[in-house]
């Protein structure tokens, strides 16, 4: 029979990075297009509108998002770089404090002050692996992956488009806007619902809170656009 101490597996949040990109693109792309749709079908006649203005806004929107999370990955690379730079300067010139520092990260565990002593100057024996405990405890930074700001781009773009697809599609299928906003409602609430469920489980928080908060964004939004456009095709 297997020893049950071994059998423990510890579930944990993996690529998590991916995760939040998809999230990021998906429920902007999901709501923003959807918002517009909703605004303009309150103000226009002719499908043909809705779908030229949703595709303008999609392809702007997944490019803008996609340089936004470009720009967020480059930023992460350049700072961790100017950190380590700095760790390796100041572990060459302040050797005394780098090591005091080990002593107090060590010291906030309650490790005693001859094990603090011991692990600070076995640290320092090895200048990366000393610069590298520096960045992780004394920082909290880990090494960015070379890839991630291109990787990031794509992602949140294509989520993008993918979410901001969905409420738009209805309008290709029907024959004036007000039918198009009632499937693309029906379209984006269930998706909305379903893509907070799953993001609220794999983040960890309660599915269905989640999933509802989503979703109560969507509409707000939506409806907030088409009242406006409503009240503005009114007055003008």
């Amino acid at each position: 029979m297997a020893n049950s101490k071994n059998s423990h597996k510890e579930e944990h949040l993996g690529s998590s990075a991916f995760i939040t990109d998809i999230v990021i693109g998906m429920s902007d792309g999901l709501t923003v297009p959807f918002a517009l749709a909703a605004g303009l079908s309150g103000a226009v006649q002719h499908n043909s509108v809705v779908i030229t203005a949703g595709i303008a806004e999609i392809v702007a929107g997944s490019i803008a998002m996609g340089l936004g999370g470009y720009l967020a990955g480059k930023t992460e690379q350049e700072h961790f770089q100017s950190e380590l730079k700095r760790e390796y300067a100041e572990v060459e010139t302040l050797p005394e404090k780098e090591k005091g520092e080990i002593k107090l990260i060590f010291a906030e565990y309650g490790i005693n002050e001859t094990t603090q002593n011991i692990i600070a100057d076995e640290l320092a024996k090895d200048k990366d692996k000393w610069v590298d405990f520096m960045l992780k405890y004394e920082l909290g930074l880990e090494k960015p992956d070379a890839n991630r700001a291109r990787n990031s781009a794509a992602t949140i773009g294509i989520s993008y488009i993918v979410g901001g697809l969905i409420p738009l599609s209805a309008y290709f299928f029907t024959h004036t806007p007000t039918q198009g906003l009632l499937i693309s409602a029906i379209l984006t609430v269930i998706c909305l619902f379903v893509f907070g469920y799953f993001k609220s489980k794999v983040t960890g928080q309660p599915p269905l809170k989640g999933a509802l908060k989503v979703t109560l964004i969507g509409i707000t939004a939506a409806a907030a656009a088409f009242v406006v456009a409503k009240l503005f095709n009114q007055l003008f």
